[in-house]
């Protein structure tokens, strides 16, 4: 997988020149932009993504490997059109799982939080990858393996996958029609980056929208998205960046006052307090409904 992402990157430079230059030039006042810190503070994260994850596939092809060998079917035929066909949509929808809970369980979003930490939205934050989700992701993808894919199968989707999801981050790119019933798109993924109550924890999609409409986390691009999080980093420190919300998530758990309330800073959602003193997702949705005009800034470091 790494090694499709890193003969990509001459490509993602390339169109991230040219989205630069064509927003500047069509769009203006009209989206935020580039600015340096925020895109020096993307490539440096990405950067570091890259060689966390060649590391941890020292252990995670050997856990794959091992999955597989304990296979309960075969559906993995690397020479079967067929099978990569199934294996597209069983990588996406695992996908789908994967992300959707790195938002609903407070220390997976401790991981996951740093791809959402910019207040701006392109090509560079796609870059923006964490540096903790390499540990907490592998075992998600373990159940292909065990279903009869062998490990250069799922890594090639994951890749595939990770190479799809580069241009949906952009605001260069409108509505588009019917293709967006289907497939993820810029203008769902913007909605997945919003802080407005009613974009929070929606669109999980990777490749396929039809995931989220199906479980119910699907939300449409309706008012203007307002990048970043509920409250937010403002920071390039790469060390705050990668790890504010791990900080955050100990303290609050140090701070509980019983077991239960320990637990809850660790597994519940994002945003969950042992007194409501702030909520979650669905907390501030019944607070204010589907007004997704609304901001709100009490929800910690999420």
């Amino acid at each position: 997988m790494s090694n499709l992402v890193l003969i990509s990157i001459p490509a993602f430079i390339l169109l991230m020149v040219i989205e630069g230059l064509y927003t500047r030039k069509h769009l203006g006042p009209r989206i935020h932009g580039y600015g340096l810190g925020d895109t020096r503070t993307s490539l440096l994260m990405g950067v570091f993504n890259v060689i966390i994850n060649g590391a941890t596939k020292f252990a995670m092809i050997p856990f794959f490997a091992w999955v597989y060998e304990h296979r309960v079917a075969n559906l993995g035929r690397i020479d079967q059109a067929w099978s990569w066909i199934v294996l597209l949509f069983a990588e996406d929808l695992t996908y789908y799982w994967f992300h959707r809970l790195h938002h609903e369980v407070r220390f997976l979003w401790a991981a996951h939080v740093v791809h959402h930490s910019s207040e701006r939205f392109n090509l560079s934050t796609a870059l923006r990858q964490p540096l903790l989700t390499p540990f907490t992701g592998p075992l998600f993808w373990a159940p292909l393996a065990l279903v009869g894919f062998p490990p250069v199968m799922i890594l090639t989707a994951q890749a595939c996958s990770l190479l799809y999801q580069f241009w949906v981050h952009t605001e260069a790119v409108d509505r588009l029609g019917p293709f967006e019933w289907v497939m993820n798109t810029p203008s769902h993924h913007r909605v997945h980056h919003g802080a407005n109550v009613a974009y929070l924890d929606r669109n999980h999609a990777g490749i396929f929208i039809i995931w989220d409409r199906f479980f119910g986390t699907y939300e449409r691009e309706d008012d203007r998205v307002v990048y970043g999080l509920t409250k937010n980093v403002e920071t390039f420190n790469l060390a705050k960046v990668g790890f504010h919300d791990v900080v955050a998530m100990v303290r609050d758990v140090q701070r509980a006052p019983t077991f239960c309330a320990k637990l809850g800073y660790i597994f519940a959602p994002p945003g969950w307090s042992h007194d409501g003193s702030t909520q979650t997702a669905n907390q501030l949705r019944a607070l204010f409904g589907k007004s997704s005009s609304v901001v709100h800034t009490d929800r910690p470091l999420d």
